[in-house]
């Protein structure tokens, strides 16, 4: 028996054009006519009981839905599926539309493995359901990203990554309601650098191994200021000794210097008469001592009278 073809396309379209068998039957459809939708290719099953009603490539958010259909009750998009929901642009996660889908389901269930697809299991399921797709939290999300990665950069740029939307605060509630947490004290520590104004590696990088390492003054971070009829921020700047550092680091500054980066730069020596030093990952991670001279020689300039210290035994940085 044929359903009333209308409804069905109707209830796909609500669904990014994702349909399961249980709602086919529930409008009359009969196994045979379900069958015939997929063998005569107007319909491609993307996962067991689960079909997108055209056989074009599926979007991100037809295998988000197809997936979710698939997993039933109680089911979320989680980690790195969360994270593209949480953190990226549409045409970012139109993009991934291949990659696999990750999602969550409460412990008590269980969802047979599927290619394509990714399932938790977890006992709570801290979830909320952002333009009615249910999702793991910000925080949570973060954390399960945090938890799988081994770099300690990879899990400072999810971290720094996430303040847009989840903050600070959210991300250590969450991670104290979670018994065992993996790189618990890094993400801890870099929060506190989080709460200062820090939004990248690079700018954790900065801080500690060049700053705080070699004694030169604490930076004001992320400071908004209009230049050239333009607003704008400044990755850090000693506002006392006129000198201001930028930092180009991949989620900033993804393809390196650029056009704007320089009328700024130029605008803040014409307005404001502040020194602008510019460092990539190499100075920064690589070569820590040798930029902390470089900044202390400009921010001495500026009327600074403090010493370099040296951050170990090979440290050239205070060395005059």
């Amino acid at each position: 028996m044929a359903p009333d073809r209308r409804r069905v396309d109707r209830l796909a379209r609500q669904q990014q054009f994702v349909i399961a068998r249980s709602q086919l039957v529930e409008l009359g459809a009969t196994p045979d006519w379900i069958s015939h939708q997929v063998t005569s290719q107007r319909w491609r099953r993307l996962f067991p009981g689960v079909y997108v009603v055209h056989t074009g490539a599926p979007s991100w958010w037809t295998r988000v839905t197809a997936a979710l259909r698939y997993a039933g009750t109680g089911a979320a998009i989680s980690h790195s599926t969360a994270a593209a929901w949480w953190f990226d642009s549409t045409a970012a996660r139109d993009r991934k539309a291949g990659d696999t889908v990750e999602l969550s389901i409460p412990a008590a269930r269980a969802v047979a493995p599927q290619p394509g697809l990714r399932v938790y299991r977890r006992r709570s399921m801290p979830t909320t359901c952002p333009g009615k797709t249910p999702a793991t939290t910000a925080a949570e999300t973060v954390l399960d990203l945090a938890g799988g990665m081994r770099k300690v950069d990879d899990v400072v740029g999810a971290l720094t990554r996430a303040t847009g939307v989840a903050t600070p605060e959210e991300i250590r509630a969450a991670a104290g309601r979670r018994a065992r947490l993996r790189h618990r004290a890094l993400i801890l520590d870099v929060l506190a650098d989080v709460d200062e104004g820090v939004e990248s590696p690079l700018e954790l990088r900065f801080h500690r191994q060049v700053e705080a390492a070699h004694g030169l003054p604490t930076a004001v971070l992320q400071v908004r200021e209009k230049l050239a009829g333009t607003w704008t921020r400044a990755d850090c700047r000693y506002l006392e000794y006129g000198t201001r550092v930028e930092l180009d680091g991949q989620l900033a500054h993804p393809g390196g210097r650029t056009d704007k980066d320089t009328w700024r730069d130029n605008a803040a020596l014409l307005e404001s008469r502040e020194l602008t030093l510019r460092y990539r990952w190499s100075h920064v991670a690589g070569q820590p001592c040798r930029t902390a001279q470089q900044v202390a020689t400009a921010l001495r300039r500026g009327g600074w009278q403090g010493a370099l210290t040296r951050c170990g035994p090979s440290c050239s940085a205070g060395r005059d």
